[in-house]
């Protein structure tokens, strides 16, 4: 409240917008919003403006945009995390795959903020994709169908080299 006057001499038709960016990134100062898609970006901003102006609700972005190299290497550990590509894909998605790659996919915080964003994100084209991943929210011009995981979405099944494709021992 006490940026939007500061805020009105800068921007009149935008104070309040401008005063909550403003304050939201002293709250969050590490975040890096470089590389999301502009339509990403735009969504994500106003937003959370809205959350926290409307109801005081913060959310902060812990991931949003990540190299094809990053993301690999996430895949990658979490291959050798879990043991198994086809684990490994319920979390994670290499980065041919992957909505972060191309500046679409925000993990936020905290749960709270994610729950917001749940309940009103599609007014801006932002959905929470996957059942078990509360944080991961992508850009979407028509909302998607829920699946339960990532690896859900491609429609395959991937199996480890030797692994019986229907689980018969």
């Amino acid at each position: 409240m006490l940026l939007v006057p500061v805020a009105f001499c800068r921007a009149p038709g935008r104070a309040r917008f401008l005063a909550c960016q403003w304050a939201l990134s002293l709250r969050f100062p590490a975040e890096d919003l470089r590389g999301l898609a502009s339509e990403t970006l735009t969504a994500f901003t106003h937003a959370r403006a809205e959350a926290f102006w409307r109801d005081g609700q913060l959310i902060g972005l812990t991931s949003g945009y990540r190299d094809a190299r990053e993301q690999y290497l996430i895949f990658a550990e979490e291959v050798w995390r879990t043991g198994s590509v086809r684990a490994a894909r319920r979390r994670v998605l290499p980065p041919e795959e992957s909505s972060h790659v191309r500046g679409l996919a925000l993990d936020v915080r905290p749960t709270e903020g994610a729950r917001w964003l749940e309940r009103h994100g599609w007014r801006y084209g932002l959905y929470r994709v996957y059942d078990n991943e509360w944080w991961h929210f992508e850009y979407r011009t028509a909302a998607p169908i829920r699946l339960p995981h990532p690896d859900a979405a491609s429609g395959r099944m991937h199996t480890e080299p030797g692994e019986d494709p229907w689980g018969r021992s």
